[in-house]
């Protein structure tokens, strides 16, 4: 019955890569016993959207084989590892995304961490490190507030923990209150530092808070490391694409993916009525997809809400999920 059960879950086809599933090896420890089957599902990603279409299709087709009384799936992840990152970083980190944006006051720390705590709670394995030097927010924002690290007897730091997110920023180390006047070498060796020197341990993905702009820090990490991919954030303001195009064309240029981009600010929720207005102007987002051929991964909108989750430390995604 082993072999009917392969061949049923082979037409099952896993709708991003376009091949079986079970060709792609994510069929795994599969028992029959007296009817009973039962094996692991191993998606590329705990936080594939698709997950629970994929496993009712998977739990139906064997449902059909002959002699089947029941199934039981166990949806795990196993997520592939950048192996461009092996010869530049400690052993642990698989992949690097990169959260980016034209300009600042777009949104863009506040999309870094609802990211990374929304992969923490699919069951991933995550790091946020807060790269915007001049402005570090993520220590306010993922509620470690007066986290300060200390170095080990490896001398490496240990980085601060919440929401099932291991967090690193400059907003450890400085007066919140002192500005940082800081040149291009400077800047290098502290991205480097916190790359290489803090103990990020075993992450499926490290997601990585961008200053605004196209500047020291966006070259330094693009050519000290191999990027997984780049999120651009922005807003439905018109000229606000002039800022992206800025930003799409040096990842192109610096040979990083540009995976998508989230359109912040979209439109106003009524905390009285929940109507939502659009008070900016509409068609950035499809001029985005037309003009640079960058799908929209998603839209916030301007919620008050949002804000008050990200100034009050937990992030929107956990306190109105």
């Amino acid at each position: 019955m082993k072999d009917e059960v392969l061949k049923a879950l082979s037409t099952c086809i896993e709708p991003e890569l376009h091949k079986d599933i079970v060709t792609l090896g994510m069929v795994q420890n599969l028992v029959v016993a007296a009817g009973a089957v039962s094996f692991d599902y191993v998606l590329t990603t705990p936080a594939c959207p698709l997950k629970g279409m994929m496993q009712l299709e998977a739990e139906e087709a064997v449902k059909k084989v002959p002699g089947v009384k029941s199934v039981k799936i166990n949806m795990t992840a196993s997520v592939k590892k950048d192996a461009r990152l092996e010869s530049v970083l400690p052993p642990g980190i698989n992949n690097l995304i990169a959260v980016a944006a034209g300009k600042g006051g777009v949104g863009k720390s506040t999309v870094a961490s609802n990211l990374a705590v929304s992969l923490a709670l699919e069951g991933a394995r995550v790091g946020l490190m807060d790269a915007d030097i001049y402005g570090p927010n993520q220590p306010q924002m993922m509620g470690v507030t007066g986290y300060k690290p200390v170095a080990g007897a490896d001398n490496k730091i240990e980085p601060a923990a919440n929401y099932g997110v291991k967090v690193m920023s400059m907003g450890f180390l400085m007066d919140p209150d002192a500005p940082v006047i800081w040149r291009g070498p400077m800047l290098h060796g502290a991205i480097t530092q916190f790359l290489k020197d803090v103990k990020w341990g075993e992450l499926d993905y490290l997601v990585l808070d961008l200053p605004p702009g196209t500047g020291d820090v966006q070259l330094t990490l693009c050519q000290t490391v191999p990027l997984a991919g780049s999120v651009i954030v922005t807003t439905p303001k018109s000229i606000a694409l002039s800022d992206v195009r800025k930003a799409v064309a040096m990842f192109k240029k610096l040979n990083v993916p540009v995976l998508g981009a989230i359109e912040n600010m979209s439109g106003f929720i009524c905390p009285h009525c929940s109507k939502e207005s659009k008070i900016f102007a509409e068609g950035s987002a499809a001029a985005l997809t037309k003009n640079f051929g960058i799908p929209i991964l998603g839209a916030v909108p301007l919620d008050p809400q949002v804000c008050t989750a990200s100034e009050n430390g937990k992030p929107i995604v956990l306190s109105h999920p």
